[in-house]
């Protein structure tokens, strides 16, 4: 029986649940990266179609899609990893000092290859902070800071981030931005003036990693329940009343109109609504691969969930920059031009054909043993 069954009956190596669910979500970053969501919103842009695919794209500010889960998620999910490196290598003997230097040589990277992406989409130097890794780089040195402190000490430290950022918003009021809940007259549009000379023409904001923040550290906190000792029933109903109560606090917050749910800026009610369903999806895929052992197709998510930040700099650049425009003159520009396939179908082609390729390359450098750690 499952109730009787203990987390060192499950766990005699790594948690496959958590390479897994940082596989799906590789997955989905890498399909945005051919721009296949893109492709198929074309070919059906009205319902029923176009209301399915438009999950697929971030809500243009107030509401949350399915869409603006994956970054989240994707800070979740590292800082899961994180703790269960960490305490692996405490079992080994190594001191939290030494395992710090590690931490901040490896954010250090991660903030470099963010700010070089978005040198790659300018196709010019620029400063710009806005990328997913950027603010992993500040995540993750936050919560490894704090990542021996109990649990309730940890939870009410995010408690702290994500009170700091409502204050900051809603009491410095700059001359023409002070609204704080309004696209570009917000206190993280000004704060971006400050630091980059700019503002995002679509609303992202910098100061995103204060509140984030508490998305690693909450991933470190599952992450520490699922090594744990506490039974297999404990560790499920813990993650799914976990991630009940933070849908609650998060939809509650938007509903009773206190504060929004916008991701572009990462309000408090988007950090408690986005981690509910993150805990929840966690909880589920827990159960379905680590202890009903559904793992016959698990290693194509296993590859990609521990090569993650590899495979996503990957897309991002070679992908993104020379492999989809190359495999579309061969796939989806030659059905349109030979056999008269419409765009919008030939436009799938490529993008699918690519997704395939680039899988197929990501997949070679992993068997040969050459990609690039962070």
């Amino acid at each position: 029986m499952v109730n009787n069954l203990n987390a060192d009956q499950l766990a005699n190596g790594r948690l496959v649940s958590l390479d897994v669910m940082r596989g799906m979500i590789m997955l989905l970053l890498c399909g945005e990266s051919c721009m296949l969501y893109e492709a198929i919103k074309h070919i059906d842009p009205a319902q029923p179609m176009g209301g399915l695919i438009i999950q697929f794209f971030h809500h243009p500010w107030h509401g949350l899609r399915f869409w603006d889960l994956v970054q989240p998620a994707f800070m979740f999910m590292a800082g899961a990893a994180m703790y269960i490196s960490y305490s692996r290598k405490l079992a080994k003997g190594e001191s939290w000092g030494h395992n710090l230097k590690h931490v901040l040589v490896r954010s250090l990277k991660l903030f470099i290859c963010g700010v070089a992406l978005h040198c790659f989409y300018a196709g010019k130097p620029v400063w710009e902070l806005w990328n997913v890794l950027t603010q992993l780089s500040f995540t993750t040195i936050v919560a490894y800071l704090i990542i021996d402190r109990p649990y309730t000490w940890q939870f009410v430290f995010t408690i702290g981030l994500l009170i700091l950022t409502e204050v900051l918003y809603r009491t410095i009021l700059i001359p023409g931005f002070d609204q704080p809940f309004v696209e570009g007259k917000n206190f993280g549009t000004y704060v971006d003036t400050l630091l980059m000379g700019k503002i995002n023409s679509d609303g992202w904001v910098t100061i995103n990693c204060i509140p984030t923040a508490a998305h690693t550290i909450w991933g470190a906190l599952a992450g520490k329940l699922l090594i744990s000792n506490k039974t297999i029933t404990y560790k499920i109903k813990a993650l799914v009343i976990a991630g009940l109560i933070a849908l609650a606090t998060g939809f509650g917050l938007d509903w009773s109109g206190v504060t929004p749910i916008i991701k572009r800026i990462s309000t408090s009610s988007f950090a408690f609504a986005s981690v509910g369903w993150v805990l929840l999806i966690l909880a589920a895929i827990y159960w379905l691969v680590d202890v009903k052992r559904n793992t016959r197709y698990a290693w194509i998510f296993t590859v990609v969930g521990m090569n993650a930040i590899f495979i996503y700099l990957f897309f991002e650049t070679v992908g993104v920059q020379w492999v989809n425009a190359k495999v579309a003159v061969f796939t989806g520009n030659m059905l349109h031009l030979f056999l008269n396939v419409p765009l919008s179908i030939a436009a799938v082609t490529s993008a699918m054909a690519a997704l395939v390729l680039e899988w197929g390359l990501c997949y070679w450098l992993y068997k040969q043993k050459i990609f690039f750690k962070l």
